[in-house]
């Protein structure tokens, strides 16, 4: 099977039909811990906050655009679910190995915690970190870099 390298802003743009931007959501109930390890360590920039709103907290990370966003909602009546597999990845792709490899050292040395894919493909092209919330975040670079 021919693998294919991530597409471009561009290519996403031009597939998306009108959409100008994209956030994923998912429940959580360590904001200050993913704070520290999505912005701090990971280098994503804090494009909102909120408290109290209707229940809820949350923050939201992203590029500094704007064009994708990962929100982090905590509900105060409830905890958030456990973690689905290990196979629920978050692949935040890298120009080259160079990038990875300075990525990577400061999220060492912010103290986060690698972890061993399941799936042999993220190893060969990347490397792997456990989220606060235990969700695998892989830094990669495309097929063939």
């Amino acid at each position: 099977m021919a693998a294919f390298p991530p597409p471009t802003l561009a290519a996403v743009d031009a597939m998306a039909d009108g959409y100008t931007r994209m956030r994923s959501a998912r429940p959580s109930d360590r904001l200050g811990e993913l704070r520290r390890f999505y912005i701090d360590a990971l280098g994503c920039t804090l494009l909102g906050e909120f408290a109290g709103h209707d229940g809820f907290d949350g923050l939201i990370v992203g590029h500094p655009s704007g064009r994708w966003q990962l929100e982090f909602v905590h509900e105060h009546a409830r905890a958030a679910p456990p973690v689905p597999s290990h196979e629920h990845l978050l692949v935040f792709y890298l120009d080259d190995r160079a990038a990875l490899a300075a990525r990577a050292a400061a999220m060492d040395s912010a103290g986060c915690r690698r972890a061993t894919p399941n799936n042999p493909y993220w190893s060969r092209h990347g490397v792997t970190y456990v989220d606060p919330d235990g969700y695998h975040v892989v830094l990669a670079v495309p097929h063939g870099v």
